[in-house]
């Protein structure tokens, strides 16, 4: 399933937009033609409180790149040229899988560039993509920061065709004005002051395989600023990550809200994510009960009781009534007939 429509708020901080008219300053040009293709009233900049839409972004930052031919938009001590971080996506399409696709665009950005470094890096279940400073960027590093990792978080899902939920977003810089504005643009909690600017989410997904081909690159590249904007409604690891919690603590009552908050999505979200994999919270927890009853069963002496509690069942009387409902069995009947 493809991205969703982009949102018509005005949830865009119009700071961001002030950091593109200094960007045209930098070069003694006016923004003004810019701003009026986005449909942006120049009085908007000087409101700490201003908001464009997503749309008014896009197109506010489309004109800017190719009338400034540069594609950092005044981030770095040299212009992007018009197609640069398309380069980038050219060279990691042909990636088996999403960790070196990753892993080159952040080698890749490196030759366009040495003001910043973009690292990928994994530590246990976590995958880390990190941005390193190697000189001021003044005013523009709000924006330049991230520009970066929503673009590349942007590209990473659009090339395995999967929302990645983030699990952490850090920034280097003291909460801005708008840093309610944060929680939208990275859906996750944000925050400030931390050592590095970076972003966290499940290194499972760097498992995934590639699902674009150099025609979709084609068609993508004629429009690309949107996909730092949509969220994908799908998510690919959504079963993995709802049983691997269900796992974890099985004697929770693990309900719908419950579940929602650790994967930071809303109650609804969840439920129709898992019924666009065919799935359903019940039959999830039926599945990891199952696998844990039938595990101990067969791996260990110990009593019924114990099993059915370690499974996640309040009392031996529900667990016989469930598990003879899976295998048409008693819980002893069917341990006597393993192997």
């Amino acid at each position: 399933m493809g991205p969703a429509p982009a949102t018509v708020r005005a949830e865009t901080p119009a700071a961001f937009v002030r950091a593109i008219a200094h960007a045209y300053a930098l070069r003694g040009l006016d923004p003004a033609q810019a701003l009026a293709q986005a449909q942006i009233a120049p009085a908007l900049l000087a409101r700490p409180d201003g908001r464009i839409t997503a749309l008014q972004m896009e197109r506010v930052s489309d004109a800017a790149m190719r009338e400034l031919d540069d594609e950092a938009l005044g981030w770095f001590s040299r212009a992007l040229p018009w197609g640069s971080y398309g380069l980038l996506a050219r060279a990691s399409i042909t990636a088996p899988h999403l960790g070196l696709a990753m892993a080159r665009w952040c080698r890749h950005h490196g030759l366009l560039t040495q003001d910043v470094r973009l690292e990928l890096a994994v530590q246990g279940d976590v995958a880390r993509l990190a941005l390193h400073e190697a000189r001021d960027l003044g005013v523009l590093r709000e924006f330049c920061h991230v520009s970066l990792l929503r673009n590349a978080l942007g590209v990473a899902c659009w090339l395995v065709d999967s929302r990645i939920p983030l699990l952490d977003a850090a920034f280097a810089f003291d909460a801005p004005p708008h840093a309610d504005a944060f929680a939208v643009l990275f859906s996750a909690p944000a925050r400030f002051g931390a050592p590095r600017t970076c972003i966290c989410f499940d290194a499972r997904y760097l498992a995934l395989p590639l699902r674009r081909d150099e025609a979709a690159l084609q068609t993508m590249l004629e429009r690309a600023l949107p996909l730092t904007v949509l969220q994908y409604r799908r998510d690919r690891l959504l079963l993995a990550r709802v049983r691997q919690i269900l796992r974890s603590d099985p004697q929770a009552a693990h309900s719908a809200e419950d579940l929602a908050t650790r994967l930071n999505l809303s109650t609804r979200t969840l439920h129709r994510q898992l019924k666009d994999e065919g799935a359903s919270l019940q039959a999830l927890k039926d599945t990891v009960r199952r696998d844990l009853a039938t595990d101990l069963l067969q791996r260990s002496q110990r009593p019924i009781k114990q099993v059915a509690l370690a499974a996640g069942f309040q009392n031996e009387k529900s667990f016989m009534r469930a598990f003879k409902g899976w295998t048409g069995m008693t819980p002893g009947e069917w341990r006597e007939r393993q192997p």
